[in-house]
């Protein structure tokens, strides 16, 4: 395929083979991956206010550890929400199945394991 003018260089060396899909398909790729960074967003604001109104729940140096836990989940799904964005929108563009959401269980893990944590540590408190 030859680069289309109209693309800057990095969307052409991201997305340099097979053709344009239906504009409808890449436009809900992209409201999917907003999706998962509204809740990356939330999982940032609840490690925010984990720090900051916690006070009386955590002690300090358990506060610090589920907010960091927090706020690493949303990283985590942030990224991850890139990543799944660009490998639908390669998929698309060459007619391959749809790659497998590995998001999904990296979210459910890290959930889970968030709150253990907080649940042990309201347990000792």
């Amino acid at each position: 395929m030859s680069e289309n003018p109209q693309r800057g260089r990095l969307s052409a060396r991201l997305l340099a083979h097979g053709t344009e899909p239906d504009p409808r398909f890449t436009l809900a790729n992209e409201r999917t991956f907003l999706a998962w960074i509204r809740t990356a967003l939330a999982f940032l604001a609840g490690g925010v206010a984990v720090e900051a109104f916690a006070a009386e729940v955590f002690a300090d140096p358990y506060r610090t550890v589920v907010s960091v836990l927090t706020i690493s989940v949303g990283l985590l799904i942030s990224v991850g929400a890139a990543l799944r964005w660009l490998n639908v929108e390669r998929s698309m563009r060459l007619g391959h199945p749809l790659p497998m959401p590995l998001i999904i269980p990296l979210l459910s893990f890290a959930s889970g394991v968030a709150m253990a944590v907080i649940i042990v540590l309201v347990v000792l408190d």
